[in-house]
């Protein structure tokens, strides 16, 4: 699936089928439903830790945002929630 397919598929009810768990954390994420993206990303695991970072910066706790990017070996992120939302559909699309 590309990102333009993935973006797109934000207009539907539900994820398109066979969607990582990251990438169904992004997508409800994007159409606002936090506390469901949120409990996708309980598992965790790097890519789950990572969205779960993300999913706090969205949430304005940047402090645990950071716990959850050290968790998933990443940098904090600084760029706008709306380009790091595109990044990280981007690395788990072609992963």
């Amino acid at each position: 699936m590309q990102l333009s397919e993935f973006s797109a598929s934000l207009a539907q009810a539900a994820p398109p089928a066979g969607l990582s768990p990251a990438l169904q954390a992004l997508w409800h994420a994007a159409k606002g439903e936090w506390e469901r993206a949120h409990d996708i990303t309980q598992p965790g695991g790097p890519a789950l830790d990572w969205v779960h970072a993300y999913l706090h910066r969205v949430e304005g706790d940047l402090d645990n945002a950071a716990y959850w990017y050290r968790r998933a070996g990443k940098p904090v992120a600084s760029i706008p929630l709306d380009e790091e939302w595109t990044e990280l559909a981007a690395v788990f699309l072609e992963g």
